[in-house]
């Protein structure tokens, strides 16, 4: 663990808290659809619902899981700007594949009715091959689930080629997981120029791409490349993460007849909210400085 992580670690969960106002819907599922309407009547903003927490191990606790994963989709009926993401980790991966599985079915025939989307999110490379196994076999039966891909891994482009036979919605993002020089880049830039190759080669293979940046040169490459090659706006969107300041980069998108979509998370308990943001601040410490901005202006 370097200094960073560990200052970062020994931060005091209040002053994490004051930081976590902007990133953080709030508490329980009713703060996190508030915010998703806020967002869309506000500012014609798309979001993705994330239930923070750690990972689960009890079958009881999965359980409770996947219960307010039905209460959220229940509570977004007739709200189709906002989809809903899922992790592995808390939905039972930790006991099989199949107990797993078995809960992503539950939760995307649930959502099917209503018309909302599910995003299986990508932990780290642990949970790749699984995840992945997963996804194909929950896509083969719903046409609302999606997945995610990090460009930083270098098994990415072989995972897109053989992704699905029929065509998927996918994230592709940098990847917040501090992944070892034998499987990953490790130099930002080069993440970059990988997830512009790869926004190409989802729409090569018949995919719908998600492009999570907030590296805004990297945005108007991405929009100046599909302009080019006369990609319909509705084919693909941007994703970025709440209460990161891009809002005139978001109109500016927006105005072009897209979809700029913002990962919301809420919590059921503030303790896992605290530790999203700290991983989020390890991750990237320059977004303490964003938060700053947002809470007393430059």
């Amino acid at each position: 663990m370097d200094l960073k992580t560990t200052l970062i670690d020994l931060m005091p969960a209040p002053l994490v808290r004051t930081f976590a106002s902007p990133y953080i819907a709030g508490k329980g599922v009713a703060a996190g659809v508030a915010k998703a309407e806020e967002l869309k009547g506000l500012h014609g903003v798309h979001s993705t619902l994330d239930l923070l927490g750690e990972e689960v191990f009890r079958r009881e606790d999965v359980e409770a899981t996947v219960q307010v994963y039905f209460r959220m989709i229940e509570a977004l009926a007739g709200r189709t700007f906002s989809t809903i993401s899922l992790k592995p980790t808390q939905l039972g991966i930790n006991e099989s594949v199949a107990y797993c599985q078995e809960n992503l079915k539950r939760i995307a025939a649930a959502a099917a009715p209503h018309g909302l989307r599910i995003t299986l999110d990508m932990e780290d490379r642990h949970f790749t091959d699984r995840t992945l196994e997963m996804f194909r076999a929950v896509r083969d039966e719903f046409d609302n689930f999606g997945t995610v891909l990090q460009s930083r891994l270098f098994r990415t482009s072989e995972d897109i080629r053989t992704l699905h036979a029929k065509p998927c919605r996918v994230r592709i993002c940098i990847g917040i997981y501090r992944e070892p020089a034998s499987v990953a880049l490790q130099d930002k830039p080069a993440m970059k120029e990988k997830l512009f190759e790869h926004v190409q080669l989802l729409l090569d293979n018949g995919h719908t791409p998600e492009i999570a940046t907030h590296d805004e040169a990297l945005v108007r490459r991405c929009m100046e490349y599909l302009d080019k090659r006369g990609v319909p706006r509705d084919a693909y969107e941007f994703q970025m993460l709440l209460g990161v300041p891009r809002t005139e980069l978001q109109k500016e998108i927006i105005g072009r007849g897209q979809v700029v979509r913002l990962y919301v998370p809420f919590a059921e308990e503030w303790k896992y909210a605290v530790r999203y943001l700290k991983r989020r601040l390890a991750a990237n410490p320059a977004m303490a400085v964003m938060v700053a901005k947002n809470l007393f202006g430059r």
